[in-house]
Order: C-alpha cells, then structure tokens, then sequence
C-alpha cells in the first residue's frame, strides 16, 4: 500500500522508515555510484531531508520500504535550484504550483509495478495539494521506466550523453495519464484515492509551499 508521511512523522513508522533510509544508499551509492553521504548505520540522508518533505512511500506485506520518492515545494530549497539550475540556463524554477520530486528509489526486491502505482500516488498529491507540475532530475536510465508506466515529462534541458546523460523534466498528470499508470500499476483509481484519503482526509484542500 501506499503511505504519505511527512518527515516530522516518520518517527512513528520506524521500521518503514530505516529500510527506505538503507535501500536509498543501496540504489544511490552502492549500485549507482552516485556521490551521496551514508552514515554509520548505512543510510543516505542529505540536507533536503532535513526541511520536512513529504515522502510518498510503498510499504511492502511485511512492514519494509518497496519503494519511495520525495517531494517539496520549489518555494523553498530544492536540488533543481541549488545544484542543477545549469541544466535550465540559470532559469530557477519557483512556484507554489510546481513541487519538486527526487529520490525515487526502489528496493531490490519489489514488485514490479512499484514504480507506476508510486506515480499514481503523485498524481493524488497534485489534485488533493493544488499542484500542477513536478520538476525532477533524472538520468538516462529513467527514460525507459517513464515510458513504461506511461508518464514522460517534458524535458527542459539535458546535458551529456548516452548513460551519462541527465535531464531536468517537468511533469503534469492529465486524466489520460492517471488512467494509463492507473492501469500499469494495476491499482484502481478508487483505491489510489483512499489511500491519500486516509493519509489526509476527504476535504484535503489545497496547500501551497508554506504548508508542506
């Protein structure tokens, strides 16, 4: 099932929250390489996570993190602002309507259609939130998966090539495309909506920067 917890909450989901904490060093450090910090008890953590964002969370039958993603609004700090505002031609993305998304990650061991049942849980934060775009950062490896779940961005700069390229993109989620990760993940739009029901009731309403 899908969780959405704030990082002020995950205190309260312990075991949740350790193995979304390791397989995040095993996907970013360990098999990608990437120059993240790990700490002593193996968990990569950076500064982002440190300004309560809202993670949006595959919890697997037995407790453990199947997958996840971060989100935060681009009114405050964000990663495509503070280290990759290159690949936009200095241009700095900032506005309550467009949230940024990073560390999507996924467990070794998850089920398959994790990846489109954790975008169709972002498709619920931008309808319940008033969101109308997610900025992200991805690198070549992702084009593939975007296009499998069916849910591509538009692409506003790149730089390198071949597997060494990287793309900041932006994403918006139309009926159409809710209907087509809908279907990938195989989740019902109903279910996909009780859960953020229960995470933030029926009349969530719309909450800009200054409240995630």
């Amino acid at each position: 099932m899908i969780r959405y917890i704030y990082a002020n909450d995950l205190h309260a989901y312990p075991k949740l929250a350790r193995s979304m904490f390791l397989d995040r060093a095993d996907q970013f450090k360990t098999r990608l390489g990437w120059e993240v910090t790990v700490d002593a008890n193996g968990e990569e953590r950076d500064e982002y996570d440190a300004l309560n964002p809202l993670y949006v969370i595959w919890e697997k039958a037995d407790g453990t993190h199947g997958g996840s993603m971060r989100l935060l609004p681009t009114t405050g700090p964000v990663m495509i602002n503070d280290h990759f505002s290159h690949l936009t031609g200095g241009v700095h993305i900032e506005s309550p309507l467009i949230w940024e998304c990073t560390r999507f990650c996924l467990a070794r061991d998850t089920d398959p259609n994790t990846a489109a049942a954790l975008m169709l849980a972002g498709g619920e934060v931008m309808t319940g939130f008033g969101v109308k775009h997610y900025a992200g950062v991805f690198d070549a490896r992702m084009v593939r998966i975007y296009r499998l779940i069916g849910s591509s961005p538009e692409v506003l700069g790149s730089q390198g090539a071949g597997r060494d390229k990287i793309s900041v993109g932006l994403w918006e989620f139309t009926p159409e495309a809710q209907a087509r990760v809908a279907q990938r993940a195989g989740i019902s739009p109903q279910l996909s909506r009780l859960w953020f029901e229960r995470a933030f009731g029926r009349k969530t309403r719309q909450r800009m920067a200054k409240s995630a």
